[in-house]
């Protein structure tokens, strides 16, 4: 068996020929480029572009916010999509089940986890809401979170605090920081006897930090803290344990960084807890009369009629993805780890700024503060700044410019992907330049 014809074992759906051409793509030369402007020049993106569906005009350097799916995945989700609507009854009714346990054991193999232990769901913000909906607070007890923490998370904690007369207590961590000590030591001096759960990023969605996750989760477990940790970029961008993690509770989308469709997503929960956290929505597996499955699995494996293929394409994505590179997915983080410093401090010498936080905290997501922007500019509802239009518009570039920690107050985050060139964060660099500087 060649590489160009390694197989994806019984990922595929029925009548689809058991293979995907994991490496043609990355092979297949770059368009020349032809008679441009100076606007709607080719984006200088990598030799692994092709493997995309992305708009080859726009430099894409926002891989974290939606993810991008490769055309190979998608197209194994279009054969499955065909085959649930050819016969439903035995799409959903004899076969999905375990068609579901094998996309299950491929994910906890990838993410260091026992298969009975993870449910899926559409996305991470579905299964913070979950462990928060399962949480019995009373009043007076705390949730803990960081002022990183994404907005919708928060939002979550917040109402789930609000309901039982609990409080949300935030800790304040610094950015720019220098040592993830700066973050350890605040996180721990503000739990207390009351503090009932912290939930903490993996890696943080606004400012693009890895939390020291490995080293806090054991420290606030001795402090009888459980930990609902939120790894919504992390699967992919970093190596996950999640057995060895040993927190409470972790969610993660595999839709960013493993690049499946959109709505794939898990969450993990450590067996001692399991029976603390039911499904958002409770069907048919709550009375169910079987034996040969735990009621974790019978709770979360059927809520409703939903499309599953998002799910279905998590083993042959992890495939694909880490087929692209010799070394596979420990070549492919570091790459990306590699090429989103490279773009940073490209932005911190157009922003005559001092990289914010040090290399080891940075994964494939990179944050740099901008300057204020102007009162009132920002559109709901998920807040699109005029900085980031112009950018768009005037220049190709689709990157986020997120307020942080309030409006006016900004950043601007860049992400690194196999698709990306660095000549796409040099486009970026000259276009602040100008925009920003004169």
């Amino acid at each position: 068996m060649t590489g160009d014809e390694r197989t994806s074992r019984c990922y595929a759906p029925r009548g689809v020929p058991c293979k995907v051409n994991v490496m043609s793509e990355s092979r297949a030369a770059a368009p020349e480029p032809g008679p441009t402007t100076p606007r709607r020049r080719p984006a200088e993106r990598s030799r692994y572009a092709e493997a995309w569906t992305l708009a080859p005009e726009v430099r894409f350097l926002n891989h974290g916010s939606y993810g991008a799916c490769p055309r190979a995945v998608l197209g194994i989700q279009a054969s499955l999509r065909a085959e649930l609507e050819r016969q439903p009854v035995r799409f959903f009714l004899r076969e999905l089940e375990g068609r579901l346990d094998l996309a299950r054991v491929a994910l906890a193999d990838f993410v260091g986890a026992r298969a009975r232990d993870l449910a899926f769901v559409t996305n991470a913000t579905t299964g913070v809401n979950t462990v928060l909906r399962g949480l019995a607070l009373a009043p007076g007890d705390e949730l803990l979170v960081t002022d990183h923490e994404y907005n919708a998370t928060r939002n979550a904690a917040e109402f789930a605090a609000r309901r039982a007369g609990a409080r949300v207590r935030v800790v304040e961590l610094p950015f720019p920081l220098r040592a993830p000590e700066e973050i350890i030591e605040r996180v721990l001096a503000a739990a207390s006897a009351r503090t009932r759960l912290a939930i903490i990023d993996h890696v943080t969605s606004q400012t693009g930090l890895v939390l020291p996750v490995a080293r806090l989760v054991p420290a606030l477990r001795e402090r009888g803290v459980e930990v609902l940790v939120d790894g919504a970029h992390a699967p992919g961008m970093l190596p996950l344990a999640l057995d060895e993690l040993g927190a409470g509770y972790y969610t993660g989308n595999a839709h960013k960084w493993i690049c499946t469709p959109k709505g794939a997503a898990f969450l993990h929960v450590r067996e001692d807890l399991q029976a603390q956290a039911p499904p958002l929505v409770i069907s048919h597996g709550a009375n169910s009369p079987r034996a040969d499955r735990g009621r974790f699995r019978l709770l979360h494996d059927w809520t409703g009629t939903c499309d599953p293929t998002p799910w279905l394409t998590i083993p042959a994505a992890i495939e694909f993805m880490g087929s692209r590179l010799e070394g596979g997915w420990d070549a492919l983080r570091a790459h990306n780890h590699a090429l989103c410093l490279q773009g940073r401090a490209l932005l911190c010498e157009a922003l005559e700024l001092d990289a914010p936080a040090p290399p080891e905290l940075i994964g494939s997501l990179a944050s740099v503060p901008l300057p204020d922007g102007a009162p009132g500019s920002l559109r709901p509802p998920l807040y699109l700044d005029p900085l980031q239009d112009v950018l768009l518009e005037r220049y190709d570039v689709e990157v986020p410019v997120i307020p942080w920690p309030a409006p006016p107050r900004r950043l601007l985050r860049i992400s690194a992907q196999l698709y990306n060139g660095l000549g796409e964060y040099e486009a970026l660099a000259d276009a602040l330049r100008l925009e920003l500087r004169g």
